[in-house]
């Protein structure tokens, strides 16, 4: 996996669809940022104890299996994100990676905050997605040696590595909305069936962000001349 740590960036916006820069700097001093900002977070979900709040879900639970596999879905949202930003130049591209990971790595320590707050394992003996009631993914299929809906598999993974210039621009563009896709199906299933309030709204933020995302991306993927797949 790319070392975050020795990756230099560019001044680049928070969000596509908006014009603020940030100041330059690397991308852990994010990382650092979303931390602080998940430090507060959960203390702020200790100091409230509400009812709901401080209910444990069960191991076995939605709200517990969903944290778990979109922490490792996001994981790899993050890494072709790092990916990718090494092999183009191009500053739409590399502006929409630095959001998606910014985004979806805070994510991901929320949803392990919320494991170590319940004091729950962060790997299951039942295997990925067995949380999903009737097993449904939105019509959203696994792909032959990928680990959840959308993941990329690790062949998949090694092409983005050795690819540059617009070859990586549309693979990774065609790869993250498949990512989207399957990670949206999986948000919509947490909303439906997780008990923790917070929970269900994150992941009602995930399906709106991912959806709007999915549409840049494929007028991106048009500017290219090519689609999603």
């Amino acid at each position: 996996m790319t070392d975050t740590s020795t990756i230099e960036t560019d001044p680049v916006t928070t969000s596509a669809t908006r014009d603020r820069r940030p100041a330059p700097g690397r991308w852990a001093l994010g990382a650092v940022a979303a931390l602080a900002a998940i430090g507060l977070f959960l203390w702020t979900v200790v100091a409230l104890g509400g009812d709901e709040t401080s209910a444990t879900p069960a191991a076995d639970s939605a709200d517990a299996g969903f944290a778990r596999d979109m922490a490792v879905h996001h994981q790899q949202a993050v890494e072709m994100s790092f990916i990718v930003r090494d092999r183009t130049t191009d500053e739409d591209v590399r502006r929409l990676a630095y959001d998606i990971a910014q985004t979806q790595a805070n994510q991901r320590g929320m949803l392990l905050g919320w494991l170590d707050l319940w004091n729950l394992p962060k790997t299951s003996t039942d295997g990925y997605m067995s949380w999903m009631k009737g097993g449904g993914h939105d019509g959203h299929q696994m792909k032959d040696g990928s680990l959840m809906p959308g993941m990329a598999t690790n062949a998949e993974l090694d092409q983005l590595r050795t690819a540059s210039g617009k070859q990586a621009e549309v693979l990774y563009l065609q790869l993250m909305t498949d990512h989207h896709m399957g990670g949206v199906s999986m948000a919509r299933g947490c909303a439906q069936q997780c008990d923790v309030s917070q929970e269900r709204k994150l992941a009602q933020g995930m399906v709106d962000g991912q959806q709007s995302e999915m549409g840049l991306m494929a007028d991106m993927l048009k500017e290219r001349g090519s689609a999603p797949r």
